[in-house]
């Protein structure tokens, strides 16, 4: 399973729905997927390495300074490619992450591989000595197309005590120059926490700075390390995701293990059709939204200058559409789901991914359990199953960080017999 929060980069890909869903100077509510995404994925993490220098607090596995001996070989990799490039185009994005991907030295050659293929690769390194305007060039050359880096804080001292060395900041905001000085499309990942959680305005100042195209947010899964972390409350987490909804006018926002964000959009959409005032139910306006919208204000002012049209969220989760390779071949869900689903040493993943019972079940959303199955937004939104499956031990429970309460389950909750006790 994956060491890092390391999140897939969107390239604009082919093969989504753009057909306008809204008036014609917004931007579609959520995106889909044009092809059926039980039989291919929309993006796949193959974690090339778990190797890695760092030792963020977030992480759910131990560091790990040297390559396992049984990862998958070059040859094996290039197998990997040759499955995933066998996909009728749209072909799945592809995302070479760790660990950190930069410890394996044919990198460059699984690259340019997987590009001659006519695959569609995107870099998730980790910012240590490894990442060199040599590298960058050498990936660059190979066919990357897109690449991210973290930022967990906005300060030094807040970001190089998440990452676990002193200097990775300044050496993430050094690495970002040259990531963009050779033509690299720039995705900046940033891990949301209680205790982190009130620089996010001057992390997005930050973040625009540095000449990113998307800012890829992260809600913390309580698993490994990060299981000793404060994690937002769901309250929180609305406010949270109701303010990166208001500034995705100033930088594209992704979502990782919140895709309540969707239904956010949706909810406020409907709203806006129809000229109505956004209710605090829906916006959530507690004191955290509150303090982050005056902060971003005072920051970067009411409005940015060029204002841009929202990107929509795509409808994407754990299995449905989304899929992970960790460093020995062992395929999941996700990087933070736990439920070992094949092996590509055993098993092409075409196979897996369309076949396993897993995956299957992480496709019928109507079928989870509790309050999520009966959300009217579940095919859009489905909750965090890394999180579900964290905090309940089943992958298939309701999102318990979650606020919203679908009317469908009021009414079975209202219509529930209540016993004497």
């Amino acid at each position: 399973m994956t060491a890092t929060h390391h999140a897939p980069l969107d390239q604009d890909p082919h093969g989504e729905d753009r057909t306008p869903t809204r008036r014609e100077h917004h931007a579609p509510v959520v995106r889909t997927i044009r092809h059926d995404i039980n039989e291919k994925p929309f993006i796949v993490i193959w974690e090339t390495t778990r190797a890695c220098q760092l030792v963020c607090k977030h992480c759910r596995a131990d560091a790990q300074h040297r390559a396992h001996p049984d990862q998958l070989t070059t040859e094996q990799g290039k197998a990997l490619l040759d499955d995933l490039a066998a996909y009728e185009a749209p072909r799945p994005i592809i995302v070479f992450t760790g660990g950190d991907a930069f410890e394996r030295e044919d990198l460059a050659e699984l690259c340019r591989y997987g590009t001659e293929k006519g695959l569609s690769i995107s870099l998730s390194p980790s910012i240590t000595p490894l990442v060199t305007p040599e590298r960058l060039h050498e990936m660059r050359e190979a066919g990357g197309k897109a690449i991210s880096l973290s930022l967990d804080g906005a300060t030094a001292e807040t970001h190089d005590s998440f990452r676990g060395f002193p200097g990775t900041f300044e050496a993430s905001l050094q690495a970002a120059q040259w990531m963009l000085a050779e033509g690299f499309r720039l995705q900046v990942n940033s891990v949301f926490t209680r205790k982190t959680i009130r620089e996010a305005p001057l992390m997005l100042k930050t973040v625009l700075e540095m000449g990113a195209f998307m800012w890829y947010t992260f809600m913390l899964v309580p698993t490994g390390r990060g299981a000793n972390l404060d994690a937002l409350s769901p309250e929180e987490r609305e406010d949270v995701l109701n303010w990166l909804h208001d500034i995705s006018d100033r930088i594209a926002i992704k979502t990782t293990e919140a895709p309540q964000y969707r239904r956010i959009a949706v909810q406020r959409e409907q709203l806006r059709e129809h000229g109505t005032p956004i209710p605090d139910h829906v916006a959530h306006s507690g004191e955290l939204y509150h303090y982050l919208t005056e902060e971003t204000t005072r920051l970067l002012g009411d409005h940015p200058d060029k204002p841009r049209r929202p990107r929509a969220p795509m409808a994407v989760n754990s299995g449905s559409g989304f899929a992970f390779i960790d460093h020995l071949g062992d395929v999941y869900p996700n990087g933070f789901l736990p439920e070992h689903c094949g092996s590509v040493k055993e098993q092409p993943f075409h196979e897996i991914y369309a076949t396993s019972p897993v995956f299957q079940a992480l496709r019928k959303p109507d079928e989870f359990k509790g309050k999520c199955g009966v959300c009217e937004f579940n095919k859009l939104c489905g909750g965090s199953r890394s999180t579900a499956y964290a905090m309940t031990g089943d992958y298939l429970a309701s999102d318990p960080t979650c606020a919203y309460v679908p009317p469908a389950w009021s009414e079975q909750i209202e219509s529930t017999p209540r016993h004497m006790g």
